[in-house]
Parts: structure tokens; sequence; C-alpha cells
């Protein structure tokens, strides 16, 4: 080689081979790793975790430019720690057999469902909470028994190099494995037994139709616009406190972040005034340091293109900030409402990943529930009412990947629900026993007792056989 630069890739890519093949003849040689196994790899890496959160924190501040350590410790870090301590407390439960019903009479016999690991599990990241969804479906993966490979984005470098290290350091390759800078096509084009991925839809179609041809399962995390309801009878100013908050983490850059809000009509000037008050008590200013920069050029750039668009085409931006719109040397955006928005703009058309938050005025919830249901089915779904007949109304009549009522991204922080999406937003999903099951196989085992009911019927037929097959329909066995 004639470079540093082409011999990198090519190294990456000869380790992901290497980690790879090590992990592959672990587990077939290992298939089931015990219950005192799978525990010690949860404790160690919530252990490295707590170790290193400050080191970890600010890996992640200098990939995005500025984030709050304080932001990725609550939303990361911590998540992750409480995530192990949830999964050992209950995994030997887990793990055990399930006794299942014998049918067609087979006198003595037995019926076993034992949560049987896949293999090999690849996971794919993204960078807007790049530990969080690294790690998060790796502690259900080794809970199940499983080994495991991650990817990181190429805009978490920083962090996936530190990630590598400590992870080397702490486990062997043959169990969880960290490679940085190795490329997607090389990471997605191996035979895994079971491949998560976090990301766009767009991208998302690529992944499975190279996961198709080694008919390798996948987990699809990801995204889409997810709205908020917020109900007549729920107080304005409750609502702004919360759902804005959901919003404005990590600067709008959030999968479930809140997309756009329903606001009564006769409210949107005090929902207003009320995101106004509690922007500049968290947010004073675009320098703040517990506001979070935009990933990269290209992301910050596309933001302002989706306000300017909006604006160009009768939108109304309010900037809550009532400073400086954004901040090129920093990549920061002031957080904004936009109102008066229509089906033209690209702020209602695409995902916005971003502090832009539109609002749509509404006279009747059946409308907004239509408006909803025209769309693809979102992640998240968020809705303020404290009426029992109205969140029936919503849950009832609308599909989500999950639901929120009156606070907004929480339901992802239950360790005893399932994470994940339905249509465009996603498929599979992981977090607690779902995410034990989703990395299983659920191997069915039936013991034949001492005598086989089903040789009484085995030919040459006759008497006997129309005898039993009677007692098998009067008896509903």
């Amino acid at each position: 080689m004639n470079n540093l630069a082409e011999a990198q890739p090519i190294q990456q890519a000869s380790r992901i081979a290497q980690v790879f093949e090590t992990q592959r003849t672990a587990s077939r040689r290992a298939p089931y790793p015990s219950v005192q196994e799978r525990i010690q790899h949860i404790d160690k890496l919530a252990a490295l975790l707590e170790k290193n959160q400050d080191a970890i924190a600010s890996a992640i501040s200098t990939d995005f430019g500025n984030r709050p350590s304080q932001e990725s410790k609550v939303l990361e870090i911590f998540g992750l720690i409480s995530g192990c301590n949830y999964t050992r407390k209950r995994l030997k439960k887990w793990m055990k057999p399930q006794k299942r019903h014998v049918g067609l009479a087979f006198f003595g016999a037995k019926n076993t469902v034992i949560p049987q690991p896949k293999g090999v599990i690849g996971i794919v990241t993204p960078w807007n909470y790049p530990l969080f969804l690294a790690l998060s479906p790796a502690i259900s993966a080794l809970a199940a028994g499983n080994r495991c490979i991650i990817k990181m984005a190429s805009n978490s470098q920083t962090l996936a190099r530190l990630m590598e290290k400590l992870i080397s350091e702490e486990f062997d390759d043959s169990v969880l494995a960290v490679v940085a800078g190795v490329s997607a096509h090389e990471f997605t084009h191996l035979p895994w037994d079971h491949l998560v991925f976090t990301g766009s839809a767009a991208t998302a179609k690529t992944v499975m139709e190279t996961a198709a041809k080694y008919l390798t399962p996948v987990t699809l995390e990801l995204g889409g616009k997810s709205p908020t309801i917020v109900a007549d009878d729920f107080d304005i100013k409750v609502a702004a406190d919360r759902l804005l908050f959901g919003k404005f983490l990590n600067a709008g850059q959030t999968c479930v972040a809140p997309d756009y809000v329903f606001i009564p009509r006769n409210k949107v000037d005090a929902f207003i005034d009320a995101a106004k008050t509690v922007v500049k008590q968290r947010y004073p200013n675009l320098s703040s340091a517990d506001y979070t920069s935009i990933i990269d050029e290209k992301a910050y750039q596309r933001l302002n293109k989706t306000l300017e668009d909006a604006t160009s085409k009768g939108a109304r931006a309010v900037n809550l900030m009532d400073q400086t719109t954004n901040d090129d040397a920093s990549r920061k955006l002031a957080p904004h409402l936009v109102c008066d928005v229509n089906a033209d703009m690209l702020i209602m058309q695409d995902e916005i990943f971003g502090p832009l938050l539109p609002i749509k005025p509404y006279d009747n919830i059946e409308d907004v529930i239509a408006y909803i249901n025209a769309n693809e089915r979102p992640l998240a779904l968020y809705l303020y009412s404290n009426k029992k007949a109205v969140q029936e109304q919503v849950i009832y009549n609308t599909l989500s990947g999950g639901m929120c009522i009156n606070d907004s991204v929480v339901h992802v922080a239950q360790h005893d629900m399932p994470f994940g999406g339905v249509g465009n937003s996603g498929m599979g999903h992981y977090h607690g026993h779902e995410g034990f099951i989703e990395f299983s196989k659920m191997r069915p085992i039936f013991k034949q007792g001492p005598m086989s009911a089903l040789l009484m019927m085995a030919p040459p037929y006759g008497a006997t056989f129309d005898k039993m097959y009677k007692l098998m329909l009067k008896f509903k066995l």
C-alpha cells in the first residue's frame, strides 16, 4: 500500500472478518453459555460503563462538537447500567424451560420450549445515541447467550475507538467486540445469525436486501414523523414543559422526538408563550453548554434549508430564544416553533431530526386521528389528555411503534416494555424480556412417554384407526 489512508479500511475489513469467524466458531463450540457466564458478561459491561462514564461522555461530546455530559450520562450511560441491573435480576427466570400442553393423546409425553441462542449478532448503530443504541441490543443479545459485534457510525469514531479499546480490555473477541472504522458494506455482507440496524427507512431497505442473501433475520429500529396531540382538557403550560423537554434533548436529534404537535386552535398562542418561557429557562442562548450541536455540517445545512423552505412557502417561524437563529461555527440552530405549515413544505414531509417543531391547529380530535392514519405509522405517538375516553379513542384508533401519555420519550426508558417500530418505523423489538426473546430461537422439544399412542393408528388402517379417530374428535384432543 502507498499510504495509511488506503491501508486502514483494508485492515479493518480483515479484522471484522477475523472477529466474526472467532465468534462463529465459539458459538458453535459452546452454543449455550451458562447463566453464570451471561451474568458475568452483563456485570462486566455495567462496571465498564460506570468506571469510564466521564471519558465516554467526553468522547460523545467531541463527536458532536458539543453535547452536555449530563445528557450523555442520563440518556445513555445510566439507561444502560440500569438495563444491565434489570436483566441480571431476571435472567435465570427467562432461561427456564417452559412446559407446554401435549396434544394427540401422547400418554406420558412432555413438551418443552427452551430459549436457544441464535449465535453471532451484528449491531449497526447511528450517531444520535451512539452508546445506548449500540449496547442496549447487545445487553439483550448477551443475555440470550449470543456473541456480538458492533459497528458504530462514521460520525461516532471518537467514541468507537474508545469503546473498542475499553471492551477489548474486558472482553474476549469471542464474546463482544467493537470494530471502529469498518465500512457498512463489509459489516452487513457477513452471514450473521441476526442483524440489528438503527437508522433511516431508506437504508434499512438496503440492509434487508443484503440480509436476505443469507436469510438473516433483522431487527430494524427506524424513525419517522412522531406526532404529538395536546387535547383540549390538558393544561397547556404543563404540556409545553413536558413535550419540549423531549423535543429539544440532543437538539431534537432523537428518533422518538415529537416531530410535530396538534394544538387546539384557541390555545396556539398560549402554547407559543409557554414554549418561550420554557426554552429561555433551559437554554438562555445558543452558546449555552447545555444545548447540543448539530452532528455535522451536512445535517446542519439540511435543517437550515428545511426552515428556509417552510418560511418561503408561507410558514411563520418563532425563534424560542428571541436571539440569533443559528451559530455556524458551533453548528447550533435555535429551537423554533413553525406555524402555518402545509404538506408542500419539507418540514412536513421528512423526519425533522432537529430543533424545529411544527404546530398544526385543530378543531376536533377525529380530524387529528384521520391525519395520523393517512401517513406512515410512526415510531412514537404522544397524547396529552387526562380524559380516559380521549386516551382510549386515540389508543384504539391509531397504530404506532409505541405510545406515551402525558409525557414524551419516557416510554423508551421502561425496561419492562418492548421498544420497536411498526411498518415504516421498523420491525422487531428489544429491551427486557422481549429483547431476550428477540435474540433467542424458542426451540420446541418433544419427549415421548413409555407408550406411543400414535402407533395405535398405524397401518393397516381399519376399525382400530376409525375408533381412535372418533375418540380424538369426541374428546377434542
